[in-house]
């Protein structure tokens, strides 16, 4: 886990697999604000591949989000492809042999803590890309 994902006190995970249905296995709350880090697992080894985030701060200190939040960012988000990782996440695990996904939210914008999801997407990946010159291969630029 990156140290500066710790203080987020409302986070899960899921596994999702090609078989899986996404929309049945994410739980990731709606409307909620935050990121998500996504892991390809293998054997005892598991690799960062992905970061991502949904909500916006606004000027005055409150969070705008779409209406499903974390889990509808994982779940219809658009990646690969234009159209939801429901849809393009198996069809690129099939590409590249990966058999296990694990998925981990964090919300970062609640009653209890205020950081701005894209803030800390990109500290995530700037640390990612400090310790190995590259981004997660999933993330196609930031």
């Amino acid at each position: 886990m990156y140290k500066e994902l710790e203080k987020f006190k409302s986070s899960n995970s899921f596994t999702f697999t090609v078989n899986d249905s996404l929309e049945e296995v994410c739980n990731a709350p709606e409307g909620s604000a935050g990121i998500f880090v996504v892991y390809e697992i293998d054997g005892d080894s598991k690799e960062l591949i992905m970061v991502g985030s949904t909500g916006t701060v606004q000027n005055d200190g409150t969070l705008k989000t779409k209406n499903g939040g974390l889990y509808d960012k994982i779940v219809n988000g658009h990646q690969f492809a234009k159209t939801g990782r429901k849809y393009s996440w198996p069809a690129q695990m099939k590409l590249e042999n990966i058999s296990v996904l694990e998925v981990v939210w964090y919300e970062t914008f609640n009653a209890d803590v205020k950081a701005v999801p894209t803030a800390v997407e990109g500290q995530v990946l700037q640390n990612f890309l400090d310790a190995n010159a590259k981004l997660p291969r999933w993330n196609v630029a930031f």
